[in-house]
């Protein structure tokens, strides 16, 4: 799992030790990526498995335990892994055996090695997953084990929220709560207003223009979903969200009437942020809006909610309703101005420790 430095890395012992001391091994800092998760196959146990992890997340699912336990575990977890698993099918990668998420992040971490450790070879960069494999604990192990007595985690979300950036921070603090011997930690704080992610999503954008053969009556950035309390509660995700958009539209110069900024993946019966992206695809061409173009500057790798959700259910909405021409744009990914963006944040979040 572990994207190595160069052999040559300045890498020291403590020393001279005592006769039988346990090795220690210091003078490394690691870099760990952390994303959402994805299912280790999309059979109903597995995606069962996943799904539990996920939903009982009390960052997540903030509802009462007495109430939620068995809505869960009753319901939730005997219905939802079958269907849930042929959606993954759908944009599983075969050749690799995995989701998607999984694919990209392995790839913007040894992407990211080959160029920043070419500025400091102690520095070990690694990936782990909040939900599934591989899982977080164990990459926060594997890089003390390393030597890595400074690591920077990174949560893959440029706008911060309790149900992602905070989970997967809790998630490497429970481990550091079970060592010993605690490396330094720090962590990238969201950059969903930094230039170089901005510049990097109207450049997609840009891109994306010119290979369609279409101009777009509106462009849409579409964000995650969470419920309206958690909003009411404090998190500062609407607002991030709500900034990005804005600062995407200026960048590019596009009219206000022309751009909006919806929420996707509502589950359950509550109020969740709006407005919603589905009910959007099917309200816009009534509006005379017939040919869309849809960003995810929420996500950092396209995935389930991307590929199938915005490029498979919405765009189908958005045609059955009368709708024309519709167009996605990939996540930034690991492509070079992906890569700029996550190397941009990890240099600037590094300063004082790297060389």
């Amino acid at each position: 799992m572990t994207v190595m430095p160069r052999p040559d890395a300045d890498f020291r012992a403590v020393g001279p030790l005592p006769e039988a001391h346990p090795p220690v091994r210091v003078g490394k800092i690691g870099v760990l990526l952390l994303n959402l998760g994805t299912p280790d196959a999309t059979d109903y146990w597995s995606m069962r498995r996943y799904l539990k992890e996920f939903l009982s997340d009390r960052r997540v699912i903030e509802k009462p335990r007495w109430l939620w336990w068995p809505i869960l575990n009753l319901i939730i977890l005997s219905v939802r892994p079958g269907p849930k698993g042929k959606d993954y099918d759908l944009i599983w990668n075969k050749e690799g055996d995995e989701g998607p998420l999984k694919t990209i992040t392995r790839s913007q971490a040894q992407k990211l090695a080959a160029t920043i450790t070419e500025k400091d070879p102690r520095i070990v960069v690694d990936w782990a997953m909040r939900y599934g494999n591989p899982s977080t604990p164990s990459r926060i192990r594997a890089l003390q084990e390393q030597g890595c007595d400074r690591i920077l985690l990174v949560p893959l979300y440029p706008q911060s929220c309790a149900a992602t950036t905070a989970t997967a921070c809790d998630k490497a603090f429970e481990e550091l709560m079970r060592m010993r011997w605690q490396p330094a930690v720090r962590v990238a704080p969201p950059w969903h207003d930094d230039p170089v992610y901005i510049n990097a999503l109207a450049k997609t954008v840009r891109d994306k223009l010119a290979a369609i053969d279409f101009e777009p009556d509106m462009i849409v950035a579409s964000f995650h979903g969470v419920p309206m309390e958690y909003l009411l509660k404090g998190d500062p995700y609407h607002c991030q969200c709500q900034k990005t958009g804005r600062l995407l539209r200026e960048t590019l110069g596009w009219d206000k009437d022309r751009f909006m900024v919806c929420f996707q993946s509502r589950f359950g019966p509550d109020e969740w942020l709006k407005p919603y992206l589905i009910d959007t695809m099917g309200e816009l061409p009534k509006r005379g809006v017939k040919k869309v173009l849809v960003i995810a500057p929420g996500f950092s790798a396209d995935c389930l909610e991307t590929l199938e959700e915005i490029e498979g259910e919405n765009k189908e909405h958005f045609l059955h309703h009368g709708g024309e021409q519709f167009a996605y744009v990939p996540c930034l990914n690991d492509s070079p101005d992906g890569l700029d963006v996550i190397r941009a944040v990890v240099e600037r979040e590094l300063q004082g420790w790297m060389r």
